[in-house]
């Protein structure tokens, strides 16, 4: 491990983004691969002081820099108290200069108790909440292991769109046994409420979850990859004629409500990561925070931040990281910033051969430095990438 690493990337003069994480859930999802734990017990007040002083170090490695946006991920963050989400906005705010619309997103979880804060989480200063419904039907919502109904979950919504000026909330689908019409029901119903975010996510078997000691027992079926296909194109067409149309491989919304914190990552600006496991990038420096709870804090105790590594990333690390980042959104990538982001030529980035020939399939678009995959190489992705990406 090393510590206050310097890198030959000159700061940006482009707005950063803030990721600040709380770890704690109520309960363990199984599909959950996230940084999420479950405990009896948590000194708010602790953590309050402990999120503030890895902030303020992490501030002091990214002074001068304009603010965009500020996200609460976890865990379930809604279960933060909201003086403790006040304080760190305003923290934040006065280490750094926002910008004059600045995105502040809080994620939810869809529960009348949480539901009841989302004023008092207005008033710390969160003008984005993304919502986790996951399933507009309860017996899904019971297999995903969900605490809440679809009754509750509706009526949450209904608060967070009262409440908030921008809204998302996210569905899972491509579920065992969930077929088309099931799914096309779903999705226009979530349409109906005029949300104007929704992140769509085919479930997937991740390592070290609940849902994967199952498949592996030979008791849980993952939907086939040709029937998710299908959901996938159906989600591309109604999300479309709905005015939502994807923007990221599995966001949509209306022109103008995207996601301004997760385009930053897409499209490799810098961001500051701050509690336990929070990831940051920040002028060519890659920097991770400790993952367990416990660890975290006891790190901020002793060194005043969470930080476990600083690695400065090489020039083929970082053009590769914005390649295989860029090229999930619509809008594709510019091979000239990203040769300068990195210090590449564009020849060194991508195959032409691959690119040439994948063009051909009509997969992808290229023209001169602009690189996007075309809708239907999103279905493929996964496959395209290894095969254009030449570093």
């Amino acid at each position: 491990m090393s510590l206050h690493l310097s890198s030959s990337a000159p700061p940006s003069s482009e707005a950063m983004a803030l990721y600040i994480h709380w770890p704690f859930c109520v309960s363990k999802c199984p599909y959950c691969d996230f940084n999420s734990h479950v405990r009896a017990e948590i000194d708010t007040q602790a953590w309050r002081d402990a999120l503030l002083s890895d902030l303020a170090h992490e501030a002091a490695l990214n002074e001068g820099r304009a603010l965009g946006s500020i996200f609460f991920g976890g865990g379930t963050p809604s279960l933060m108290p909201p003086d403790i989400v006040a304080a760190l906005i305003d923290a934040a705010t006065r280490y750094w200069t926002p910008v004059a619309d600045i995105e502040i997103t809080l994620e939810a979880n869809p529960s009348s108790v949480e539901a009841a804060r989302f004023a008092d989480i207005a008033a710390a200063g969160v003008n984005r909440v993304s919502l986790g419904l996951q399933s507009l039907d309860d017996e899904a919502l019971h297999f995903l292991g969900r605490a809440h109904d679809v009754r509750e979950g509706l009526a949450a919504l209904d608060v967070a769109q009262s409440v908030f000026d921008r809204v998302n909330f996210d569905l899972i689908y491509a579920r065992p046994g969930q077929s088309e019409t099931d799914w096309e029901k779903e999705l226009a119903q979530g349409l109906s409420f005029g949300t104007g975010h929704l992140s769509l996510y085919q479930l997937t078997i991740e390592p070290g979850t609940r849902f994967a000691t199952l498949v592996a027992q030979g008791k849980l079926t993952p939907a086939d990859p040709d029937h998710g296909a299908t959901l996938y194109e159906m989600t591309q067409a109604m999300t479309g004629a709905a005015g939502l149309p994807a923007y990221e491989i599995s966001n949509h919304a209306r022109p103008g409500l995207e996601s301004r914190h997760n385009l930053t990552y897409w499209r490799y600006g810098d961001y500051a990561g701050v509690g336990p496991g929070a990831h940051g990038r920040r002028s060519g420096i890659a920097t991770l925070r400790h993952k367990k709870p416990e660890n975290w804090i006891g790190a901020v105790g002793r060194n005043g931040h969470g930080l476990q590594r600083e690695d400065v990333l090489e020039p083929a690390d970082r053009a590769r990281e914005a390649l295989l980042m860029g090229l999930r959104l619509d809008e594709g990538i510019d091979l000239n910033r990203i040769a300068r982001l990195s210090g590449l030529e564009i020849g060194e980035l991508v195959d032409d051969g691959a690119v040439t020939r994948l063009s051909a399939l009509d997969l992808l678009d290229r023209d001169g430095p602009l690189l996007r995959v075309k809708p239907a190489g999103m279905l493929l992705l996964d496959a395209i990438l290894p095969e254009i990406v030449a570093i």
